[in-house]
């Protein structure tokens, strides 16, 4: 836009905002007048601003949703649906931790000697790496992401070689470097996050883990079934529980995920299928009963796709592997529990913790679960306990440091600097 006054160097003259290298425009068009205070004229205009406009990353993101949700499709093979709930789960992300800068404070105490003062400051602790699974390719960046450049630091990210498309759809800002590289992948998914710990640990390197988890789902009797349709039953409601969980299934249609009427998308990779079959002939073997499907999705329908039938197995007990590993598969574990006691051991026979769920309409119960079982998070009557706002993380082998959450994840890309001094002449 040419000056409306008359400069040597017109170029020194901008009525534009200035944000990530650019001169912009406020996205809504808006412009608020600037008059010259000398005739009480407006002489030019100006953006008005909003918070959008200072978060290019987040808005390139929600103005492409429908394409980038579709990448997500592709390699993932998530329902669109449930696509589109990534994307707007991991944008949660970016919007919560841009708001979340401005609240990192320092500390100041009062000492015991009265001519001590004592402070603490924040500061980054520099270069940043992440390494991300292929379930969230995109919320899980951004969970990681967002709390370490709003920390202040640079972080290179690099997505699962099964996943890697997404992250990079929206080009990332200078301050995020993404590489991706095929690697050997792993039976055992604790082999990696133990290799990384101990590099970190000989190295004296800040580590945060977030890894697998294999989450009770606590049904009591007394338990709004409908809401509750998933794993841990009670016994007196076991059978009852599970004929409704049976006709549910029935109504789940497996197909891509770009059709419509899909409600369940294929399994990512083929090594998904084969650890499905082999968990299921596990818990068979061990005296698990089939109640609904079992088996590899075929024919012309599905062509060479990874899909599965959504299974049922009832009679469940500890010593069968679905029990013990994440599956990643469309596997309903169903066990039988007498006592509160008893479902409490059940849901802590494991090396995880990660998340825990609980349905029940007793509020005392509520809370005793809530203390009693081992793991970092725990959803009461719901079957959601992941958001922005509230920190994500396990216990146990389920790793440990939080992402997410007020004060907590931005901690995690920080040092605190503690500062004292002595001052002289200082009051009494």
């Amino acid at each position: 836009m040419s000056s409306p006054i008359t400069l040597k160097n017109p170029s020194l003259f901008h009525n534009l905002a200035f944000s990530h290298g650019k001169w912009i425009e406020a996205r809504s068009k808006a412009r608020f007048d600037f008059d010259d205070p000398g005739t009480g004229k407006v002489f030019t205009t100006c953006p008005d601003l909003a918070a959008e406009d200072v978060d290019p990353i987040h808005h390139l993101i929600r103005d492409n949703r429908d394409d980038i949700a579709t990448i997500l499709t592709h390699e993932t093979g998530k329902p669109l649906n449930e696509a589109y709930g990534e994307i707007d789960y991991a944008t949660g992300f970016t919007w919560w931790f841009a708001a979340e800068a401005e609240r990192i404070r320092g500390e100041v105490s009062t000492p015991a000697a009265p001519n001590r003062r004592m402070m603490v400051i924040k500061q980054p602790i520099g270069v940043c790496v992440a390494l991300v699974p292929w379930n969230f390719p995109i919320a899980m960046i951004l969970r990681k992401v967002g709390a370490a450049l709003t920390a202040g630091c640079t972080m290179i990210a690099k997505p699962s070689p099964e996943t890697p498309l997404t992250i990079l759809s929206p080009p990332p800002p200078q301050c995020l470097q993404c590489n991706h590289y095929l690697e050997h992948k792993h039976t055992r998914s604790l082999r990696d996050p133990v290799i990384i710990a101990r590099h970190c640990g000989e190295g004296i390197k800040k580590v945060t883990l977030e890894l697998g988890g294999n989450c009770p789902f606590i049904i009591f009797d007394d338990a709004n079934q409908e809401r509750a349709l998933e794993q841990l039953t009670a016994l007196k409601i076991y059978e009852e529980f599970l004929v409704k969980l049976v006709e549910h299934a029935k109504t789940i249609k497996v197909g891509h995920g770009l059709e419509k009427s899909t409600t369940m998308g294929p399994l990512t990779t083929s090594r998904g299928v084969d650890k499905a079959r082999h968990q299921i002939e596990d818990a068979v073997q061990h005296g698990a009963k089939i109640a609904h499907g079992g088996k590899p999705l075929s024919g012309a329908a599905f062509g060479n796709g990874y899909y599965f039938e959504p299974t049922i197995l009832r009679d469940m007990d500890a010593s069968m592997q679905v029990t013990q590993e994440e599956s990643f598969a469309p596997i309903a574990a169903v066990y039988r529990f007498k006592t509160e006691d008893e479902v409490v051991q059940q849901a802590n026979d494991t090396d995880m913790g990660l998340a825990s769920y609980v349905f029940t309409t007793d509020v005392n119960r509520s809370w005793r679960m809530l203390e009693k079982l081992e793991a970092g998070m725990t959803g009461l009557n719901t079957g959601n306990s992941s958001a922005a706002e509230s920190p994500f993380g396990g216990m146990k082998m389920s790793g440990y440091g939080k992402e997410s959450g007020k004060d907590v994840a931005v901690a995690e890309y920080l040092a605190s600097k503690t500062c004292t001094m002595t001052v002289e002449g200082a009051l009494p």
